[in-house]
């Protein structure tokens, strides 16, 4: 299953207990309260149903959430 741009919102608002509406996806997520623990937790979750490769130096060099979908080959 590819992972798609609304997988990657819905994953992170999920993570931070808030709604996707809440989160633009052009805004930086530390802003939001990601943090790095929270960062792993997304890509280790990514890679086992994703395959993704991407890691964790390449997610937290732009935290948010159109910058990962461009950088994970996400589908729209």
């Amino acid at each position: 299953m590819a992972l798609t741009l609304h997988r990657i919102h819905a994953d992170v608002a999920d993570c931070l207990g808030e709604e996707t509406a809440d989160i633009p996806v052009d805004e930086n997520l530390v802003d939001h309260g990601l943090d790095s623990v929270r960062i792993m937790t997304l890509l280790e979750g990514w890679r086992r149903d994703h395959g993704v490769t991407a890691d964790f130096a390449d997610l937290a060099e732009k935290p948010a959430v159109e910058a990962w979908a461009e950088l994970l080959g996400a589908t729209s």
